[in-house]
């Protein structure tokens, strides 16, 4: 079968892991790239031995891309897939899917309308250890989810990004940034949200960049950079979520899950490695390790805590596998079957994302329209 061509559309940082990981693809290859920066365009397909650089109405013109992979900035994200959509070509982008509902809405029922498809990362809960996580909880290793713990605390980007001052305006932030991985796994592992609260403020109202090239440039902050909520799950399951770029430093776990029969955790002590990294280990305490809940005045215990069971992943996809979303977007198209990192869950992702925002401004919790089916697991690596 003959690979699907794609167009890269925006040919900053994170482009080079997905040029780099579509050279081992059977389904797919990177064809052309485009950016606004006609110059920026030609160094990356002449450093990638990518044959077509051109400008975007380029791309979009060109018979020969038949998808096209959106990788410009979060405020892009929405007028690029529209264009290609309009240009009959279905699109994968990074995330979130657009910076506002109301584009999200208009991305998806364009998309539909035209027979077209939308893949939207991350595609990150695809990896080894959030599927490993999906199928301990399906076999019911911790019993029924009950509740649950999402926290993302470090103190911004612009100690190492060589851009960073996107970040804080309109569209980005903690929650825009980092909220769709951790906010894509609990969808994966606990279904559909159907309530959210939340507060949030902005602590430093101007930023300095501390990485090159931009050494000392101020940043002015447009939006809320600590954002803490609520989540309420169709289930039954309450998430607390805290998504920061205001904190200094934190031991709080990445993620948890508490059930009727035991805990699973993501223990990660980099602050930017959770649910947002594509390998690790999980670990796992059940309810009958021992009665490592006593509180010290009780009884003496019968034993000793049982340590955490540290469990490596059982799934592929441990490295920086950022594309695997869209090869199984082009597999899933050839063979006529939902793909994965789907646009449906990538709106109701967006879709908390706002009411969160706004039920910090009100002070009112915000009902979730949407709803989504949780993606189909992966098969266990042989």
């Amino acid at each position: 079968m003959a690979k699907t061509r794609v167009g890269l559309v925006g040919c900053g940082n994170i482009s080079d892991v997905y040029i780099a990981n579509s050279k081992m693809s059977a389904s797919y290859e990177i064809v052309a790239c485009a950016d606004q920066v006609r110059e920026r365009a030609e160094a990356k397909a002449s450093a990638n031995s990518i044959p077509i650089s051109c400008s975007v109405r380029e791309i979009m013109n060109n018979p020969e891309v038949e998808l096209i992979l959106n990788l410009t900035n979060p405020q892009s994200h929405s007028e690029i897939d529209l264009m290609a959509i309009k240009h009959g070509k279905s699109v994968y982008s990074e995330k979130p899917l657009a910076t506002s509902v109301a584009d999200g809405k208009r991305i998806l029922a364009t998309a539909a309308r035209s027979g077209l498809r939308i893949g939207c990362a991350p595609d990150t809960f695809l990896g080894g250890r959030i599927q490993t996580m999906r199928k301990l909880l399906d076999e019911g290793a911790i019993g029924d989810p009950v509740a649950g713990v999402a926290f993302m605390a470090c103190h911004g980007h612009e100690s190492w990004h060589p851009e960073p001052e996107f970040y804080y305006k309109k569209g980005a932030g903690p929650l825009f940034d980092m909220g769709p991985y951790y906010l894509t796994a609990l969808v994966t592992l606990l279904g559909s949200v159907r309530r959210v609260t939340g507060f949030s403020r902005v602590t430093f109202k101007e930023r300095v960049i501390t990485s090159e090239p931009l050494r000392g440039q101020g940043i002015t902050v447009e939006v809320p950079t600590h954002i803490a909520g609520t989540l309420e799950f169709s289930k039954g399951c309450i998430v607390s979520v805290i998504m920061s770029f205001d904190v200094w430093d934190s031991s709080l776990p990445r993620l948890e899950i508490y059930g009727t029969a035991g805990t699973m955790s993501l223990k990660d002590p980099d602050p930017l490695a959770g649910p947002n990294i594509f390998g690790g280990d999980t670990w796992l305490r059940r309810s009958g390790d021992s009665d490592w809940n006593a509180f010290p005045h009780e009884l003496p215990r019968k034993a000793e805590p049982t340590e955490w069971e540290r469990i490596a992943p059982q799934f592929p996809h441990t490295g920086n596998s950022r594309g695997v979303g869209l090869e199984d977007m082009v597999v899933a198209i050839a063979a006529g079957v939902p793909h994965r990192a789907s646009g449906a869950m990538a709106f109701h992702v967006l879709e908390i994302i706002e009411a969160l925002l706004k039920a910090s401004e009100d002070r009112h919790p915000r009902l979730i329209r949407s709803a989504c089916e949780r993606p189909r697991p992966l098969q266990v690596r042989g």
